[in-house]
């Protein structure tokens, strides 16, 4: 009688203690020193693996890929990504374009402009059709939203046309929203709850780790109860010279930041900036196995 008692005792304690599965997500396409899509991906340590940037778009701009020396989107030399792209996607990672990033030009001045955009996105990387799609035939998994400049106006109408597409597959969407909540420029759009991810940026702000990972954990928490989105993910830069400040040794985070966020309901994992310096750190491989 006592063994079964013991045994039942054991098995409501593996269901009560909750269970953590976090997941990486990277930015790549800033420093041809990163290596390829594809290799990024067979590394095997990323869910999530975010092209970065579409840099222009809005005021009647044409928008604009900017993928440093990785290839020339303007003579259609970003076209044999198209393999990197489906490579990723059929080992399970989840290929998106990020539009925005913290240098360009960028803004959206109207209703109107957020369809005729919404549009662009949609035939030129997602589901639509176009006879210029910088990635060929690749279809992307989704958009996230890097605004850091312009306006906040008319992202939640963005954000609602694109999820609006009949699509064979789900498209996602994601924002990296600096870590001060709410967000100036896009908090508005992700009060829509269109939104899957949410990779808060905890660098180059005031809310950034600064000893005290109860506080980080607070603002975690104020994200995550405060935006109707899936799950919510800690950003930080890989490497110290990845940001202008913010950068976590990788033990402080292991022992002192993942045990207090990873209580969160809708923790997700950590963002990482960017595959460059996390090639410089090895930070991805060094955090891996605590999610």
């Amino acid at each position: 009688m006592a063994s079964k008692i013991y045994i039942l005792l054991l098995i409501f304690a593996i269901l009560i203690i909750p269970s953590y599965s976090g997941s990486i997500s990277i930015y790549w396409g800033q420093n041809k020193e990163e290596g390829t899509l594809s290799d990024t991906c067979k590394t095997g340590r990323f869910e999530y693996v975010i092209i970065s940037f579409l840099c222009v778009f809005g005021n009647n701009q044409t928008p604009q890929l900017d993928l440093d020396d990785h290839c020339d989107p303007s003579n259609k030399g970003c076209v044999g990504l198209a393999d990197d792209i489906r490579s990723c996607q059929s080992g399970g990672v989840k290929v998106l374009l990020s539009i925005g990033g913290a240098d360009g030009s960028y803004i959206l001045m109207s209703s109107e402009e957020a369809k005729t955009f919404a549009d662009y996105l949609w035939n030129n990387y997602l589901g639509g059709n176009s006879t210029d799609r910088p990635f060929g035939d690749a279809v992307l998994d989704g958009i996230d939203f890097d605004i850091e400049g312009g306006s906040p106006l008319h992202y939640d109408e963005l954000a609602g046309h694109l999820k609006n597409y009949t699509s064979a597959k789900k498209v996602y969407l994601t924002a990296a929203p600096q870590c001060p909540f709410p967000d100036v420029y896009i908090g508005q759009a992700l009060s829509t709850g269109l939104f899957d991810y949410v990779w808060m940026q905890f660098y180059n702000n005031y809310c950034e780790y600064k000893g005290n990972a109860s506080a980080v954990q607070a603002t975690f928490d104020e994200w995550s109860n405060g935006v109707p989105a899936t799950q919510f993910f800690m950003g930080l830069p890989a490497a110290p010279t990845g940001a202008s400040s913010g950068f976590v040794p990788q033990d402080v985070l292991i022992s002192q930041i993942l045990p207090l966020v990873k209580k969160a309901n809708k923790y997700g994992g950590v963002m990482l900036w960017s595959k460059y310096y996390d090639d410089l750190t090895g930070y991805s491989s060094s955090i891996r196995s605590h999610f």
